[in-house]
Formats: structure tokens, C-alpha cells, sequence
């Protein structure tokens, strides 16, 4: 009798878990962005992403980046970690925050070398028309004795499908 009880236990809770797991996925949400620049400065850039997304307008995930610049003799190697979390408004706006850590290799092509990482808390709005948003974002813990980025404000340019 107590093989049979755990037999059915063990059955029902696998019925359970492989329900909550189907349910699960189909909220996640794969994309990410991308940045790409050519001329007096090359700079080339991906960041996929994975979000879930919540019944309420509410999403929350993790991205990944990668992004290399060069400007003459000056070339610079990003990694990056994120967290995201975004809110999709009823009138077509998406208001984010992304924590990212990046992690930074600038060097010169004699071979002088310079290793930094810091992190970056970016508060953004863009407008979001179906798997596509454009916006702005401001790091509000931008340190430009630390950060490598000439600038607080950056673009968004984020797609989910």
C-alpha cells in the first residue's frame, strides 16, 4: 500500500512540475540588443537577453553582453552582466531597469594595457511598439573615473520574441 501511495504521490507531483514548467516557458521571452558603429570609430556590440514575463506588465530576467570599440590606436574589450526588470504601460511605453557589472580591457596596440570593472544601474523609458522598443536610460551611478562610457545617457534599442 505504501509503494502504491508514493507511486501515485510521485506521479501526480511529476503531472504538476511538467505543468508548471510548460506554463512557465511559454512566458519567457528571448532577444536582446545590438549596437554597431563604423567610421572614425568602430564599435560593435551584443547583449542577449531572456526575460519572464509576469501577468501584470511586470518582466524580469538576465542578459549577457558583449562590445568592442576601437578609435585609432585604442581599442577596448566589454563584458557585461544584467539584471532587467521592465513594466509595459497600457499606452505604449516600457519603463526599464537593467543593474549591469562590466568588466574592461583597454589597450593600445604598443601593448600598454589597462583592466577595470564597475557597475552601472541604467533607468530608462522607450517607447514599445509589439517586440520592439527605442529609447533613453540613465546610469544613475556613473562614475567617470571609473566607467569607460563618455556619457550617462545611452540609447535603448531592446527586441523580445
Amino acid at each position: 500500500m505504501k509503494k502504491l501511495f508514493l507511486l501515485l504521490f510521485l506521479g501526480f507531483s511529476i503531472s504538476i512540475v511538467a505543468q508548471q514548467k510548460s506554463d512557465f516557458w511559454d512566458n519567457v521571452k528571448f532577444g536582446g540588443g545590438f549596437t554597431a558603429n563604423f567610421g572614425n570609430q568602430t564599435t560593435i556590440g551584443i547583449s542577449p537577453s531572456a526575460i519572464y514575463n509576469f501577468e501584470n506588465g511586470f518582466a524580469l530576467g538576465a542578459g549577457l553582453g558583449y562590445l568592442y570599440s576601437e578609435i585609432n590606436d585604442f581599442t577596448t574589450n566589454v563584458y557585461s552582466t544584467s539584471i532587467i526588470g521592465l513594466y509595459q504601460t497600457n499606452f505604449g511605453f516600457q519603463f526599464s531597469t537593467d543593474f549591469d557589472y562590466y568588466f574592461a580591457n583597454q589597450s593600445t596596440f604598443n601593448g600598454n594595457s589597462v583592466n577595470t570593472n564597475f557597475p552601472a544601474l541604467h533607468l530608462g523609458v522607450a517607447y514599445n511598439q509589439g517586440r520592439f522598443a527605442l529609447g533613453i536610460r540613465y546610469d544613475v551611478l556613473y562614475d567617470e573615473n571609473k566607467s569607460i562610457f563618455a556619457s550617462p545617457i545611452s540609447p535603448v534599442v531592446r527586441f523580445y520574441f
